[in-house]
């Protein structure tokens, strides 16, 4: 009998930290005009002329900050998950992970899983996005397009209010916090500029700068919406007050205006509200990665510390949290 296919999509990382690796990387990454969603001749010169260029040794960099032993932390955070995530679903299924950009690639991930009949794919994006879930499936059907053969195919876009997904994130915020009382809990998610929005199709009523309504047929690809979706629930399970907790959107690039409010701007201004212990966590985030280990627990901690900060205290993605394994499982195939 044939078994039921599982394809794990995650952003993508370098093959090392090396300037040649990351060099490809970018190339490859910037390149997708759902990433840089401008026509192809300025996106091909703002990309290959500009961007790569002059970012790709600076991010070499950051990634040599991170680099383990065994590899880049988010393929190797992936690895892990995909491992558990196939031991939880026991022997029925074939668990493959991919990267929509670099290696594992999702063409590769499909060679593995050809001999399923049956195709369940989720993009590791908890909030939908074109940049990253979009991109992720329209990536998936085009590679899909090349066989002869089509599996049953099921695509998960979103899990960013499913059940499990915000427990086992309660969780690993209740545990890395223990005893200690920050005085504000930052919930840091990806950012997007904000024509990303406006091609969502959401209509919402919003300012884009205070909290978005609730998900309505109006907001719902809204990925800030979505955001403020998780960060309500996660709230909830903890029981925090409004005063105790912030939403903030991190990782943005160029000059053009991206969802606000900004991680880095907001820091500056707790500190001139005399707050001094926080704790930061990002919940756009499944994986441990350059924008959590590099971006957020090196250049935003050192941030607050040297602005006068107190506490710092970071907190990790879900990777192969044994909560989380058991959620995503019942994600993939609800019993």
């Amino acid at each position: 009998m044939s078994k039921i296919g599982v394809l794990l999509i995650n952003l993508g990382t370098p093959d090392s930290s090396s300037l040649s690796s990351v060099y490809r990387y970018l190339t490859e990454f910037l390149n997708d005009p759902r990433v840089i969603d401008l026509p192809a001749v300025p996106r091909w010169i703002l990309t290959n002329l500009l961007i790569v260029p002059f970012r790709c040794k600076k991010t070499a960099r950051a990634y040599q900050k991170i680099e383990m032993t065994n590899g880049l932390p988010l393929l190797v955070n992936s690895q892990k998950l995909q491992s558990a995530v196939a031991a939880e679903l026991g022997s029925d299924y074939q668990v493959a992970v991919a990267m929509r950009y670099g290696n594992p690639s999702i063409q590769a991930a499909l060679n593995n899983l050809k001999h399923c009949n049956q195709l369940i794919a989720i993009p590791l994006f908890p909030h939908y996005s074109s940049a990253a879930t979009g991109s992720a499936i329209a990536k998936l059907l085009h590679a899909l397009a090349n066989q002869w053969n089509m599996p049953k195919i099921k695509i998960i876009n979103d899990f960013y209010n499913h059940t499990g997904f915000i427990q086992s994130y309660a969780d690993v915020i209740k545990k890395n916090i223990g005893d200690k009382k920050p005085e504000l809990i930052l919930f840091s998610y990806h950012g997007l500029p904000e024509r990303h929005i406006d091609k969502s199709g959401c209509k919402a009523k919003c300012d884009r700068l205070h909290a978005c309504p609730k998900i309505t047929n109006d907001n719902l690809y809204c990925y800030r919406a979505q955001c403020y979706a998780t960060s309500h629930l996660l709230a909830t399970a903890l029981k925090l007050e409004p005063n105790q907790y912030q939403v903030v959107f991190q990782s943005r690039l160029g000059r053009t205006p991206w969802i606000k409010p900004y991680t880095d701007i907001v820091l500056n201004d707790l500190r001139q509200q005399g707050i001094k212990s926080i704790a930061i966590v990002s919940p756009s985030f499944v994986a441990d990665c350059l924008e959590t280990l590099e971006e957020i627990n090196i250049r935003a901690r050192e941030q607050w510390l040297l602005s006068g900060g107190c506490e710092f205290i970071f907190i990790p993605c879900l990777n192969d949290y044994p909560l989380w394994v058991k959620a995503l499982a019942s994600i993939i195939s609800p019993s």
